[in-house]
This record gives C-alpha cells, structure tokens and sequence, in this order.
C-alpha cells in the first residue's frame, strides 16, 4: 500500500487528497479502525493511482536564485525580477518585480511577507464579494503557508487559503474560494457539494483544470 499521512479529526467521513507533491493524505474520523481506513484506501486505488501520476507529470517550479531575469507569478501574470541599488523598497511590483540588491540574503522572506500581504487583501475581497452574493456567513478568513492545500473550511467556518494562490490568475482564486465556501453548507466532496460549486460559479471546471495543471509552477 502506498505511504500515507493520516489525519483524524471530529469529522464524520473518511475523505481521500492527493497533496502538491503527489503525497496521500486522509483524513478520518477519530475513532475509525485503521483496517477500515486501510480497506478505504483500497477501494480507491485507481483514483489514487491516476492522480498521483498526473501529478508527477505536471510542470513544476525550479527552485528561484533571486536573480535578474527571474520569473515570478501574481495573479497569472510572469512578472519578471530586477535587482537594483537604485530603490528604496525592499521589494516592490512595478512592470516586474524590483528587489533592493541590498536586500538579496533574504530575498526568500520578502516574497513571502509580499506575497502574504497581497493574498490578505486580495482573497478577503473576494471571499466578502461572493458570501455576499450567495448569502453566506463565515467566521474567518486567514492565509497560511500550506503548501499541500490552496484552501480549507473548517467546523467552524473559519476559512483558509494559502499565500501561494495569488500567483494564479484571478478565475481560479474565485474557484478556491467558492470551494471553500460550499464547504460552508456541504463539509465533504458530494454530489450536493459539487452541485453548490456549480450553482455558484456555472463555469468553475477551466480553472480546476488551470489549477491542476499549473499548481507545481506557483511556488517559491
């Protein structure tokens, strides 16, 4: 049987993700057997099978040196970077990125921190935007560093997303957070759950495929 991490919770369900770097994750409730876990995982072995090896098949970032030329993603866009001795910013966005040349040892950091800062700003729009529009109340929107999940709802509707999704473009941030939305009203991956995600963005299934396709490229 392939390695797996196990997560257990107050959850009802046993529920199967293939994480960003081709790992098994399940999460299950707190008391299931372990044999009935194990025997879940069978039954889903092709699907398992098949998306891992879509995963290792997909693109994937090299790591970044932080040098001039260097491309980097916001919002769908492949902004180039520019060290410079001529700016007073540590980083900032302009036609491409420009980072202080002072500032390269923690080049690493002050993507991240930007990064971050954006998604906040970015993501709660957009979560406030289509919660108004659909009438629904959650608790929280908070970004993470997760680099196996771009979003989560959690029991009590705190919403999570990861710094990471900004780098995508913007159909497929509204994809993550109707996601995370229907989780609201449906917490597992039904039909009524994929029916919400429909109802509230009819044309979703191009950015899942963009996301599916590209995830191994939005990364530092």
């Amino acid at each position: 049987m392939k390695p797996y991490t196990l997560i257990r919770s107050k959850r009802r369900t046993i529920a199967l993700m293939i994480s960003c770097d081709a790992t098994l994750v399940v999460r299950a409730p707190a008391h299931t057997p372990l044999d009935t876990i194990e025997q879940f995982i069978g039954k889903n072995a092709d699907w398992i099978a098949r998306t891992v090896a879509r995963l290792q098949r997909r693109p994937r970032a090299a790591k970044k040196e932080f040098v001039s030329g260097e491309e980097f993603f916001f919002l769908g866009r492949s902004c180039p970077l520019e060290i410079r001795n001529d700016t007073h910013q540590p980083l900032d966005l302009r036609d491409g990125f420009i980072l202080n040349a002072n500032e390269r040892s923690r080049a690493r950091a002050l993507f991240i921190a930007w990064y971050k800062n954006e998604a906040k700003k970015i993501i709660a729009q957009r979560v406030g935007w289509w919660a108004g529009r659909f009438d629904l109340t959650y608790q929280s929107v908070n970004i993470t560093c997760a680099n196996r999940r771009w979003g989560s709802c959690a029991p009590d509707d705190r919403l999570n997303f990861s710094w990471r999704l900004v780098m995508a473009p913007m159909a497929v941030i509204d994809y993550v957070v109707v996601h995370e939305l229907a989780h609201i009203l449906h917490k597992n991956h039904s039909r009524r759950f994929w029916n919400k995600v429909k109802a509230m963005y009819p044309d979703y299934k191009p950015a899942q495929t963009w996301l599916r396709a590209n995830e191994g490229m939005l990364n530092l």
